[in-house]
């Protein structure tokens, strides 16, 4: 290609973004509405996850690319993070508690070794490639955690109720808190040394917080709640409120605020059911706010950071990939054949524990910005590097394969309970 044309098509570029850099408030948020109500029928026409394609338009409306929003912009990370507490609120909204009951077993097996696998082969990846033991064992905490991106896609299937989907969500909550603990201690062993008495303060506090949330928040809401039925924008509020309200308290206890609302919508499971205004914030969530949060996920990932580190760190980077796949895949397709779940419904479970966002790139940034008595960080540029690319990898190949193996899942239990019923 000529220089000359290549120098006119960076200086468009530098002119384009220059002018969408300088547009006002209200012509951005028109923007984002329209990626919002045009980026999803496009994805299907195209056979994408919706997910998927509001990712992507993240990545090339972003700073580091079009740069339509800047760098600093509050009203749209504030929108996004409503959007990651609604996605996990849903989904203990709309849980079915009585299966929920019967599967709680199954929801601390299975997050137990889908946090265990991923997190030995993540240190086992840090130690062959040189890093000592706090930071192998870290890089392990950070591929256990996963972000349910494809929860959405199996919503819109009808198949959010079925007990795979279900023993998922709770699992992801359990590895979102057992990886957090882990990794709270390493920092601090980091910068201080062990100490058994920070462990088990964190435990304590992770009890507490649970307990405090579902029986003492979860209770006096539940009461509220009715005493306020008949007036639609207080039950409105009341909800938005006790979400936002555990989400802060799990930031006190150094657990992930998703954690506090996926417990704030168990615990309001059955007073919110099919009650107008929580249709109504259901609505504005899927609406808006979801596909914002979606958006603005896509505006952390650098393509040219990218495609530089998988070609500098390839064997890491791949290495890292290859563990939290396989980890996963692992977890998904031992558990699934000890609790007889069809093999659709195992590789639907896999898919929606692959994708790595929210409290792998939380966790990954604060032990970039740790430092041992030397000056050395935690996780250095290599692993901070490959660790994005795991996301926009995961990110786009989670959602994918839901959308490929979550209608199959669906249809193999349709059929179990077509044949159940005839049997009975």
């Amino acid at each position: 290609m000529p220089l000359p044309f290549v120098a006119a098509i960076g200086g468009f570029a530098e002119s384009l973004s220059a002018h969408l850099t300088s547009l006002p408030p209200l012509a951005r948020f028109a923007i984002a509405l329209a990626t919002v109500f045009l980026i999803p029928p496009l994805s299907r026409r195209l056979k994408l996850p919706s997910v998927v394609g509001l990712l992507l338009a993240g990545v090339v409306l972003g700073p580091h690319v079009l740069d339509v929003f800047g760098n600093q912009r509050p009203i749209a990370d504030f929108m996004a993070d409503l959007g990651k507490l609604l996605l996990m609120f849903y989904a203990g909204l709309e849980v079915d508690l009585a299966l929920f009951r019967q599967s709680q077993r199954k929801v601390v097996i299975f997050g137990l070794v889908t946090t265990t696998i991923p997190m030995i082969l993540g240190a086992v990846v840090g130690w062959w490639f040189g890093y000592r033991i706090i930071p192998a064992v870290v890089l392990g905490s950070l591929l256990a955690p996963h972000t349910l991106l494809g929860r959405p896609i199996v919503a819109e299937l009808g198949a959010g109720r079925l007990e795979p989907v279900i023993v998922t969500v709770g699992a992801t909550v359990l590895s979102d808190m057992l990886s957090l603990v882990v990794f709270a201690v390493c920092v601090s062993t980091y910068e201080q040394g062990f100490a058994w008495s920070v462990l088990m303060v964190q435990l304590v506090e992770i009890v507490g917080f649970v307990l405090l949330v579902v029986f003492g928040i979860g209770r006096v809401a539940t009461y509220t709640l009715k005493k306020v039925e008949d007036h639609e924008d207080a039950f409105f509020v009341l909800l938005f409120g006790v979400m936002a309200l555990a989400g802060v308290l799990a930031a006190v206890v150094q657990l992930p605020d998703i954690v506090g609302a996926f417990l704030a919508g168990l615990a309001l499971n059955e007073a919110a059911q099919n009650r107008p205004a929580e249709e109504k914030l259901g609505f504005l969530a899927n609406a808006l706010f979801i596909p914002l949060f979606f958006v603005v996920t896509g505006f952390l990932i650098d393509p040219g950071v990218l495609v530089r580190s998988l070609l500098e760190n390839f064997w890491l980077a791949s290495s890292i990939l290859l563990a939290v796949v396989v980890g996963k895949g692992l977890a998904a397709e031992s558990t699934g054949r000890a609790f007889k779940y069809p093999p659709a419904a195992r590789l639907t479970v896999w898919s929606l524990t692959l994708p790595h966002v929210a409290a792998t790139l939380a966790a990954a940034l604060v032990g970039f910005n740790t430092f041992d008595p030397q000056g050395r960080r935690l996780i250095d540029d290599r692993i901070l590097n490959s660790v994005f690319m795991l996301m926009l990898s995961t990110s786009i190949l989670g959602p994918i394969l839901t959308q490929r193996y979550g209608p199959m899942m669906a249809d193999a239990y349709r059929r179990r309970g077509d044949r159940d019923a005839h049997a009975a």
